[in-house]
């Protein structure tokens, strides 16, 4: 069996419409759907009956003091120097590109019209829950990812929740990554039953506005069946890349190397994790087949088992014959990561705004992050750049972006009006088109306000 897939792009419609074809696993939804029931009924005992059954230890309060997390800090810095340096750069960079964020968010009112006030105040959630998984790895980072930018929003309460392991406590580098980011509260809990009580609230897990962060199939399933309880950043599915290499980039062996690393570094996450690779030519393809290989067999014996699953299962290298065709394929994956090997990027992406030359569909514009050039790799992405490595996956990035301070805030309207000419104009013709409506009360509550009746 061959590593990898290697098609040519006329095969790509073909093989993708099966990809689309793929069903939801119904049994999941069943499983989620009994623990969400569960836990509404019954708060803390359902939760604590199915942590029981999933969970490897079950705290006696699934609540932890703060000074754990403090602790765990302290303990990290004396032990781990590097580590926890590293962190904090992380951590700076994060916070420092989140602020950059909300500053683009403002609260405004404007007059439109003499007397008719509209205007949009931005107001952040008050308590916003973040789920930090910790499975096959315990993904630190992803508590600086969520907790970070909800501060910068300005939410009230940051809850950080994580599955419990040895001792029923979180992860220890979770728990001193919770304290960097600035936690208000921490809970040791997982799986869809914590979704499920952070959604209804119980006598010991207080209601979130807000649940987000990545996690396994059950938590995606919890969070996408409680929506409306709770609000969600997005349902996440397993981990891609896509990367872009052109017939003017280096065909060296260095280059395939690159970018057989970046797709192994996807790889490894788990074996529903999709990379894949648009290359010019079948020389290419078989260059980066090469260079994963040799990087399989260099890697630790536990994660190379998990890249070589992945990559046997869906991983994919498409040769294209023109850039449009390329781009055309790009945006119809809308990939969580997309990368350009390619000399001149700015060529590939789309011009993304009204007044700019150019159609914007002829570019690059279906992604969840992008990483310009090689040099922009995507494990920068994911630590210590200051972007958000909580990205859309399985081909929602067509309409949603990534984690970012605009999920924890709402933007509400507001309307204030003074009695006059205009106002009086408004006010009619809301009653004309109640009128077309057939909402005669409409109708009669703006008749009721004119000033010349």
């Amino acid at each position: 069996m061959s590593l990898i897939k290697i098609i040519e792009a006329r095969e790509f419609d073909t093989y993708f419409q099966n990809l689309s074809s793929e069903t939801t696993d119904e049994s999941v939804d069943v499983a989620v759907s009994e623990i969400i029931a569960a836990a509404r009924r019954e708060g803390d005992a359902a939760v604590r009956r199915y942590a029981a059954r999933f969970e490897k230890e079950v705290p006696e309060k699934f609540e932890l003091p703060l000074e754990a997390a403090k602790k765990a800090w302290e303990k990290l810095s004396s032990a781990e120097p590097t580590l926890a340096s590293s962190l904090s750069l992380a951590a700076d960079h994060i916070r420092r590109f989140a602020e950059l964020q909300k500053r683009q968010f403002v609260s405004f009112e404007a007059e439109l019209e003499p007397g008719l006030f509209t205007g949009q105040k931005v107001i952040p959630v008050e308590k916003a829950a973040i789920y930090v998984p910790a499975g096959r790895f315990p993904l630190v980072s992803t508590a600086l990812m969520g907790l970070i930018p909800a501060g910068v929003a300005g939410v009230g309460e940051k809850i950080l929740v994580s599955p419990p392991g040895a001792g029923g406590i979180p992860d220890q580098r979770i728990l001193a990554a919770a304290h960097l980011a600035g936690a208000d509260r921490i809970f040791a809990l997982g799986g869809a039953q914590a979704i499920a009580a952070l959604a209804f609230g119980t006598e010991t897990i207080p209601r979130a506005d807000l649940i987000a962060g990545p996690g396994n199939k059950y938590v995606t399933a919890a969070k996408r069946l409680l929506f409306g309880k709770a609000g969600i950043d997005f349902a996440a599915g397993p981990t891609d890349v896509l990367i872009i290499a052109n017939n003017a980039a280096d065909k060296t062996a260095e280059a395939a190397d690159l970018i057989a690393a970046d797709m192994l570094a996807q790889a490894e996450h788990d074996p529903d994790a999709r990379a894949r690779a648009l290359v010019p030519d079948r020389e290419t393809a078989e260059q980066i087949e090469k260079a994963l290989e040799k990087r399989l067999a260099a890697l630790a014996a536990g994660n190379a088992d998990i890249a070589r699953a992945s990559l046997e299962a869906g991983g994919l290298i498409i040769i294209y014959s023109s850039k449009e065709e390329a781009v055309s394929i790009a945006n119809s994956i809308a990939p969580e990561h997309l990368e350009l090997f390619t000399p001149s990027p700015a060529d590939w992406i789309s011009s993304g705004g009204p007044g700019t030359e150019g159609s914007q569909s002829s570019g690059l514009r279906n992604f969840g992050s992008l990483f310009i050039g090689s040099p922009a790799a995507e494990v920068l992405g994911d630590y210590t750049a200051g972007i958000n490595h909580t990205l859309p996956t399985s081909g929602s990035a067509r309409f949603t972006g990534g984690l970012s301070v605009r999920n924890f805030l709402k933007t509400v309207t507001t309307l204030r009006c003074v009695p006059g000419k205009a106002y009086d104009e408004a006010l009619a013709a809301a009653g004309t088109i109640a009128r077309a409506e057939g909402l005669a009360g409409h109708a009669a509550s703006a008749a009721s306000r004119m000033s010349a009746k």
